[in-house]
């Protein structure tokens, strides 16, 4: 690692992150050691400013009984996702990044977070106007349980349309094909 990827603390933590974490199947698997070959031959794909692809985080927020999903409707890719984002160079960790982005973009600042990442996923997306490709991490959260039993408040960030809880059984639509495998290893953490 060279320049200013190579002394951001970061970098290190996100090979850490990755290398901790046990993939559950093996395309997971080969997602993981492509994401950490990417890290170690070009740090620079932390930041969104690598045009060729780069990290991205998440948070595949649950209420504490795993009845609802906090989802955003993001405005470029027309659907409901959850919450997430680019990493910036105050983020220590790929989980703070996480928490950062999930408050951030939906109000939620209490969430509790499963120490390591749940799900990768690597999908094209425009950034700034020019085709790159994310290669997002998601990390599975959990908000406290409320004394009587209500949803978590949110409030609607000036990255998103609409920022809702749904029902596990009533996702909406449209909604990326992934969602379903994403939720399943997030209820798992």
């Amino acid at each position: 690692m060279t320049g200013r990827e190579a002394t951001h603390p970061l970098a290190a933590s996100a090979a850490e992150a990755l290398h901790a974490w046990e993939p559950s199947t093996e395309t997971q698997r080969s997602l993981r050691e492509a994401y950490l070959a990417a890290l170690l031959t070009d740090p620079a794909m932390l930041w969104r400013s690598h045009r060729a692809g780069h990290l991205t985080v998440g948070g595949l927020v649950l209420t504490a009984d795993a009845t609802h999903v906090l989802l955003v409707l993001h405005p470029k890719a027309g659907m409901w996702l959850p919450p997430g984002g680019h990493l910036e160079p105050e983020d220590p960790t790929l989980l703070a990044g996480a928490l950062r982005e999930v408050r951030e973009e939906t109000g939620v600042s209490d969430a509790v977070a499963h120490p390591a990442p749940v799900y990768l996923d690597a999908h094209p997306f425009s950034c700034r106007g020019e085709p790159s490709r994310h290669l997002n991490i998601g990390f599975a959260m959990r908000t406290p349980a409320t004394p009587d039993g209500a949803l978590p408040p949110v409030q609607i960030s000036e990255e998103s349309l609409d920022v809702q809880w749904w029902p596990l059984d009533a996702l909406p639509q449209p909604r990326p094909a992934r969602l379903e495998a994403e939720l399943r290893a997030a209820a798992l953490a």
